[in-house]
């Protein structure tokens, strides 16, 4: 079942190309910081910026250094049905453990909208799909009463990672969701409230940088450790704070350079942090003593 941390990772890029010698060091990475799994293609990976042969080639090697050790999670989802359908039955042929399928962005749809594009995408594929929700990006908030319908008619929604930072939306998805269906945390900020909320575990930005912290969070509010939990949620804190300073996913992209695991770029439209966040990110991740 899926739970626990999976980290949204990042992709490194060099000379406006995919870096694959630093992808396969934040690859190994987490596989030695207890990371649960692995998102590639999402926003924090900079999904809009890449084309569709990158982001073959990227999953393509993504998943035979991931193959048998960390399950993988894709990023599918477009405001056109099409690509979504075409993107997410690659996926599936690929090898791909789960689909991550935004709500549809600019389009705005209704609720019955969203209802019928989720299920088109359901009846079409077999792999395992989780909703995502979030309406600062999307401009459209999926209703828990529609997230609800679509996990009790597809058994192959088999989730939603929530950043509509609504914890009774969330408690009402956790309260009525059939057997199987989880609730994933997607705002670091919350994934303790979420995980109380009844959550499964968290698709993090948080754990780029302090993989194992994040993972251990997880773990010990999942095992009932809830002082643990509580003790490393204030202490991530303020990173987390730090990491969304500005969009997403430009300041872990900085935080990563500093920390000399990627080479510090950014494709357009994003751009370099400006320099008084710069500043305040760089003097967080001094006092969490991951750089000088």
């Amino acid at each position: 079942m899926l739970q626990g941390s999976y980290v949204a990772l990042v992709t490194p890029f060099k000379g406006n190309e995919i870096d694959y010698t630093a992808f396969e060091t934040l690859l190994d990475f987490h596989f030695h910081n207890k990371t649960d799994g692995i998102l590639l293609c999402g926003t924090t990976g900079e999904s809009p910026a890449l084309a569709g042969d990158e982001k073959e080639r990227f999953l393509r090697f993504g998943l035979h250094k991931c193959k048998g050790r960390i399950p993988v999670m894709m990023g599918t989802g477009f405001n056109n049905i099409y690509h979504t359908l075409s993107l997410t039955r690659k996926a599936q042929e690929w090898g791909v453990d789960y689909a991550l399928v935004i709500t549809p962005y600019y389009n705005k749809p209704s609720q019955s909208g969203l209802y019928h594009y989720f299920k088109k995408i359901a009846l079409q594929n077999d792999i395992p799909i989780v909703i995502y929700n979030v309406p600062g990006r999307t401009g459209v908030n999926i209703s828990s009463e529609t997230t609800l319908k679509l996990a009790s008619e597809f058994k192959n929604i088999v989730g939603i990672k929530e950043a509509s930072g609504d914890l009774v939306q969330v408690s009402r998805i956790v309260r009525d969701a059939p057997a199987g269906f989880v609730v994933m945390s997607g705002e670091d900020a919350l994934n303790l409230p979420i995980l109380a909320c009844g959550g499964a575990g968290a698709i993090s930005v948080t754990a780029n940088i302090l993989p194992m912290k994040v993972h251990d969070l997880i773990d010990y509010y999942l095992k009932g450790e809830t002082d643990k939990a509580l003790s490393l949620h204030n202490e991530l804190l303020r990173l987390t704070e730090a990491l969304f300073i500005e969009t997403n996913p430009v300041p872990v992209k900085e935080a990563l350079s500093m920390m000399k695991m990627i080479e510090r770029e950014v494709r357009l439209p994003l751009f370099y942090l400006q320099d008084a966040n710069l500043e305040t990110l760089k003097q967080t991740l001094i006092n969490y003593h991951l750089i000088k």
